[in-house]
């Protein structure tokens, strides 16, 4: 609690500076012919969707660029994380853990409407690590319940970034509590392979990996509380052994499997962006690879080619690009086994076609 105190004091003059400065406080901006030019571009109002979809987008941009318009509404919740009713006190973006998936073109404006519902009980915010200047947009847009922003940034570097809530004091709390999502900076020309050929895919998915520190009692079942505000004290010291209870994908144990595998067909081409927004993941997809892979999201450098588990630090999101060649269903996984068969870091994908007996077959099965 000391070292965020120590961490809220250190933020506080950067969040006054940068707000003045956004206002033409204390520096001559340009800010009457930005606006201006501005004004010419076309404006498109994005309905988001949850994840693991991703709205409708074109992969390359169409005319110039454009002012992408977005509404983020902040919802405190109760979810449920396990099969066993573990309960978790979350803090979401529009209701899904993690938050939407955006995609706008690199040179588009980004704004992003931030609405704290005033039957919430906590402060809030959202830093976007594809923007440039004042905390991410968090030092413009830290709102109180029943108060609103909008927060404009220019998408000027190309891939996939983390979003993240980043009030002052309570950083690790909100993005442990589920309050992170992702943005997808597509280039103009769309994705390229290592040799600049085109990578169109068919489908996309947005898979939010989750880290979440559930307390226990003396007898080591899982506790509950009323509030958020009544757990704090307790989770931040679990959150303090850097030891989660539970490492999701999407929210839950099995928020992608069975039911809600993410389904394929032989011959697809999947986008698979994955994000985690606090702790280190190595993503593997069983009996697949990655064809391209851009592990830490950025497209502007040259994808890696056939992977089979890649690296993504925490704080970033991936991106990996496969062609299903064989039917059946996929585990995708952390790689730290633990994490994905202990802690809940797994995910399915249904793929339906033909099996193909010249990539694989039983030559001797098993007697039974």
């Amino acid at each position: 609690m000391l070292a965020g105190a120590v961490l809220a004091t250190a933020l506080m003059p950067m969040i006054t500076a940068s707000a003045a400065r956004a206002e033409g406080g204390d520096i001559k901006t340009n800010a009457a012919a930005v606006e201006a030019d501005i004004a010419k571009l076309q404006r498109v109002k994005v309905d988001l969707v949850a994840p693991p979809f991703i709205h409708a987008h074109s992969q390359k941009a169409e005319g110039g660029p454009k002012v992408v318009e977005f509404t983020l509404t902040i919802e405190e919740k109760k979810i449920i994380v396990d099969d066993a009713g573990t309960e978790v006190h979350a803090m979401t973006f529009n209701g899904s853990v993690p938050g939407p998936m955006m995609v706008v073109h690199e040179g588009d404006y980004v704004e992003v409407t931030l609405i704290n519902p005033a039957t919430n009980s906590l402060q809030h915010n959202i830093d976007f690590h594809s923007a440039t200047g004042a905390l991410g947009g968090g030092a413009l847009t830290l709102v109180n319940p029943g108060e609103t922003a909008v927060l404009r940034f220019k998408a000027t570097k190309a891939g996939v970034f983390v979003y993240h809530c980043a009030p002052p004091g309570m950083v690790p709390w909100h993005v442990t509590s589920g309050m992170n999502g992702a943005i997808m900076v597509l280039p103009r020309e769309g994705l390229k392979d290592h040799k600049g050929n085109d990578l169109p895919y068919d489908k996309a998915y947005y898979v939010g990996e989750q880290d979440f520190y559930v307390p226990k009692d003396a007898d080591g079942n899982y506790k509950k509380y009323k509030s958020a505000g009544d757990a704090y004290a307790d989770v931040l010291e679990v959150m303090n052994t850097l030891t989660p209870s539970h490492i999701v994908f999407n929210g839950a144990v099995g928020a992608l499997t069975g039911d809600h595998a993410m389904t394929a067909e032989v011959g697809d081409r999947v986008l698979i962006l994955h994000s985690q927004a606090n702790r280190d993941t190595r993503p593997h997809l069983i009996g697949g690879h990655g064809d391209y892979v851009w592990a830490t999201g950025k497209f502007a450098n040259p994808p890696e080619l056939d992977q089979e588990t890649w690296f993504i630090p925490g704080g970033a999101a991936g991106a990996a690009y496969y062609t299903f060649q064989q039917p059946g269903i996929y585990a995708y996984v952390n790689h730290n086994l633990i994490e994905a068969f202990e802690k809940g870091a797994a995910a399915h994908f249904k793929v339906t076609g033909d099996w193909n007996d010249d990539l694989m077959t039983a030559v001797v099965k098993p007697e039974s």
